[in-house]
């Protein structure tokens, strides 16, 4: 008898393995506020050891499926900030699955552990700030300039060898800039940088940021009010109110922001021009800028479950005035290093904008099946009056005068929709789905002297696009693949003519490849990406602006977009972070100076052109580690291009390569203050056409104090303290050559944010049209 029941013991358990072998287990996470949680390790274990089989992590919904093999394992899931849960593989389906905070100091357990700073996870390299030094760091755009590989100075983020990102908190995209300073680094829990977007974003995107926050807490009405003033070469002051209202599935979210400020651009600027004769014009610019903008938010949500939700938003934003003063341009005109003439210029000009936006999504689940849906409009309109005069006297000839009177007006109109779809499929994650965008852009440009021409353009168009993106784990290998196809049709009209040569049809395919494998505590992921750059509205504009007598600026309509491969390599291990990317791109776009007509060759126009292709490799190593009460974080970046230009002594190789060097120091004091030092350097070498001359250096400090229980908060910043950020560079252009120095200024400003009941509005839209947006 006990011999039988072995025997059908034995045939139980080997039909069991056999039945899990062809089973999926699969399920969602969410958090003690039922939302989704994305990015939560969920491991298979073998048992009795606990070996690791394989892992993945939720996707943004929460959701995840892992393959089993045999009924011996276990499911373990954990996130940074929540007690670990483990399950069995029975059932196949886990269902809803809620995680519950861990009661620790985060900062403790993230110091006992092993995992990196940094590290591969995903499509991304993931930095945790939640526990770490970084929740001291101030402001959102604080915080992203301490992240490996990017660099956020006043507002200007840029991914090293990718440029401008797209920015994403808790899955919305950021559409204005002030969102991240009003978004506090402490209650950020970690930043994921995307260095090669997959098919699942627009082929124009190079890089993306997206910022996970931490849980929001509790319900009823918070709000978060921050006040800055600073002084550059005036002051410059700014208030920021957001309120947010909770109660059950209901949230209420609104925004209004105000700013003026007072900044100055002085620089010197020398033009040479080699014709029959050398033609040389010494420039000294000031120009003044007095700025006012007011802007404001209004976001519904309701969730209804954990499986659906809705919303939608609206953002008004108005620059009531931005005044510009050129006072004063004085430029020497030598022909043959002979004085040839002498002006002096001097006017305005003032930019008056106002730009709507509105967002609706649907977000939510039915069975596997996850969908989001959005749809945007954006309506804006731009009024740029200029007037000039130029006092100008010839060598040996009497003063005369001119005026230049211009005006520029632009109207922009957008309406998009976006659809995705992501469902479980072969152990894996299947996303698909498509976007449409169609955009109208009107520009009319007058010069009341007739010195330039008069100019009314349109363009029209009309984006479709469609993706497919899989992914799934082979063991320790985690592999996703992607496509994506887009079609736009560029209509050009010129004073209501339609324009053959202007306007463009183009279809393209792009594909994707991302692989991520860990070598022991070695983090590795090595990403392919085909994308696209496409020319802004601004580079395709028809219309010329008057600088000077010898120095216009205007647009190109018969630009070509530029395509673009990026090949990366990330590779983390504790504190230790690399990047290198390497990029190719056809007909490059570039900014040239040609002459402005053949019958007066002096007279400069600077516009876009494509011209050669161009190879350039980035590579980043950055060094975290903690010492103590220091935290150091050294940043190495190379720039090594391979590029083509043409110089007045033909066509030259400009392969200097360009070094970057960061140190940032963090310091935590006694009485909670934390110090921020942080230094850095730029060689000379370079950039496309352009020579960077001179090496340039910067140092700026901070200091960083909470009361109240974070309630109140206070932070101090000094930026170039020495007045050092500053180097001579030369743009080459054929025959022409254009060196120019900007004036450095240190600034100073001090930051109050107060806090009560703050908590972060659930809104989960994500937009539609966003590329088109960016090229308005």
């Amino acid at each position: 008898m006990h011999t039988i029941g072995k025997a059908l013991l034995l045939l139980c358990s080997l039909t069991s393995a056999g039945e899990i072998a062809a089973q999926t287990v699969s399920g969602k996470l969410i958090d003690e506020n039922k939302q989704p949680l994305p990015y939560a390790n969920v491991v298979l274990l073998s048992l009795p050891d606990s070996t690791f089989v394989t892992g993945t992590v939720t996707a943004e919904d929460g959701t995840f499926s892992l393959n089993t093999t045999t009924p011996n394992q276990l499911v373990r899931i954990s996130s940074i900030g929540y007690n670990t849960v483990y399950k069995p593989v029975q059932p196949a389906n886990l269902g809803v699955i809620q995680l519950t905070s861990d009661t620790q100091q985060l900062g403790e357990v993230v110091v006992k552990a092993d995992l990196p700073k940094t590290r591969v996870k995903g499509d991304a390299m993931v930095t945790t700030v939640a526990g770490s030094i970084l929740e001291n760091a101030g402001t959102g755009n604080d915080l992203l300039n301490k992240i490996p590989g990017v660099s956020a100075n006043e507002g200007d983020i840029k991914v090293f060898g990718a440029g401008t990102p797209e920015i994403y908190i808790n899955g919305r995209k950021v559409r204005d800039k002030s969102e991240l300073d009003q978004l506090a680094s402490d209650n950020i829990k970690s930043v994921e940088v995307v260095n090669n977007p997959g098919s699942r974003y627009d082929a124009t995107v190079n890089a993306v940021i997206r910022i996970q926050t931490k849980k929001p807490q509790g319900e009823g009405f918070g709000f978060n009010n921050r006040f800055y003033t600073g002084y550059g070469y005036g002051w410059n002051v700014l208030d920021q109110y957001n309120f947010n209202y909770r109660k059950g599935g209901f949230d209420l979210s609104g925004m209004l922001y105000g700013k003026k400020g007072y900044t100055e651009d002085r620089k010197t600027i020398t033009q040479k021009t080699l014709l029959d004769k050398t033609w040389i014009q010494d420039s000294y610019l000031c120009t003044q800028y007095d700025m006012k903008d007011v802007s404001a938010m209004l976001s519904l949500n309701y969730q209804f479950n954990e499986n659906h939700s809705l919303g939608a938003r609206y953002d008004y934003d108005r620059t009531p005035e931005r005044h510009e003063t050129v006072d004063p341009m004085n430029t020497l005109v030598y022909q043959d290093n002979a004085l040839y003439e002498e002006s002096h210029t001097t006017g305005w000009r003032n930019t008056q904008e106002t730009r709507h936006t509105l967002n609706a999504y649907y977000n939510g689940r039915v069975g596997d099946w996850n969908i989001d849906f959005n749809a945007d409009g954006f309506w804006s309109d731009t009024k740029n009056p200029q007037e000039m005069l130029e006092q100008f006297t010839p060598a040996g000839g009497s003063l005369e005068k001119q005026t230049v009177t211009t005006k520029n007006l632009t109207d922009n109109t957008l309406y998009a929709t976006k659809l995705v779809f992501g469902h479980p499929l072969w152990g894996g994650n299947l996303s698909f789905g498509g976007e449409y965008t169609y955009t109208n852009r009107d520009n009319s440009y007058m010069n009341v002297e007739g010195i330039l021409d008069n100019n009314n353009s349109s363009i029209k168009e009309n984006s479709t696009s469609a993706f497919l993106e899989y992914a799934r784990s082979f063991g320790k290998l985690q592999a996703q693949l992607g496509v994506r196809y887009e079609h736009l049709s560029s209509d050009y009209y010129e004073d209501g003519k339609y324009m053959d040569e202007q306007s463009r049809t183009y279809d393209n395919v792009f594909p994707s490849i991302s692989l991520n494998l860990p070598i022991g505590k070695v983090q590795t992921q090595l990403t392919y990406t085909g994308s696209i750059y496409r020319p802004s509205y601004w580079m395709l504009r028809s219309d010329i602006m008057y600088g000077n007598r010898y120095t216009y600026e205007g647009g190109n309509p018969l630009l070509r977009p530029s395509l673009i491969n990026r090949l990366t390599l990330n590779v983390s291990y504790k504190w230790i972070y690399l990047n290198s990317r390497y990029i190719h791109g056809e007909d490059a776009i570039t900014q040239l100076s040609r002459a402005y007509s053949e019958d007066d060759p002096t007279v400069s126009l600077y516009s876009f052109y494509n011209m050669y292709n161009s190879d350039k490799l980035y590579t980043t190593l950055t060094l975290s580690p903690t010492i103590g009460l220091w935290s150091p974080q050294f940043n190495f970046l190379l720039l090594q291009q391979w590029y083509k230009v043409e110089t007045s002594n033909g066509t030259e190789n400009f392969n200097n390569p360009i070094l970057n060097f960061a140190w940032n120091n963090n310091f935590k004091l006694p009485l909670g203050i934390s110090l921020d030092v942080d230094l850095g350097f730029d060689t000379p070498g370079d950039n496309e056409n352009t020579k960077v001359e001179e090496w340039c250096w910067f140092a700026n400090i901070s200091l960083y104090k909470s009361f109240f229980k974070d309630r109140l908060s206070v932070q101090l910043k000094a930026y170039d303290l020495f007045n050092s950020y500053q180097a001579k560079s030369t743009i080459y252009s054929g025959n022409r050559l254009m060196t120019g120095k900007m004036e450095a200024r240190r600034n100073i400003g001090i930051t109050l944010r107060y806090k009560f009941n703050a908590t972060k509005s659930k809104y989960k839209g994500t937009g539609a049209g966003d590329s088109q947006k960016n090229r308005m």
